[in-house]
């Protein structure tokens, strides 16, 4: 397996770290692991826009081909802000 080292970390970083890992029952190393980890594979899932990926969820439901968004009719009535 490959290794890293990280330099010039700062010392309020590698507490928060040490803190963490000690929450999560883990050494400070494999805190370090897991971090990286979720870090890049939200990466990967998270490629397209937000506007994409909410197209891609809802693709092949509602309407079809043509098909028109039925108009609403309602009637609002303006709060009296003078009372």
């Amino acid at each position: 397996m490959a290794q890293i080292l990280v330099r010039n970390l700062e010392d309020q970083l590698k507490d928060r770290l040490k803190i963490r890992a000690r929450h999560h029952r883990r050494s400070m190393e494999e805190e370090a692991r897991e971090i990286l980890r979720n870090a890049l594979n939200q990466e990967e899932t998270s490629s397209l826009g937000l506007g994409t990926e909410i197209a891609e969820m809802f693709r092949g439901v509602g309407l079809r081909e043509g098909e028109e968004i039925p108009e609403l009719h309602f009637k609002m009535q303006i709060p009296d802000f003078e009372q």
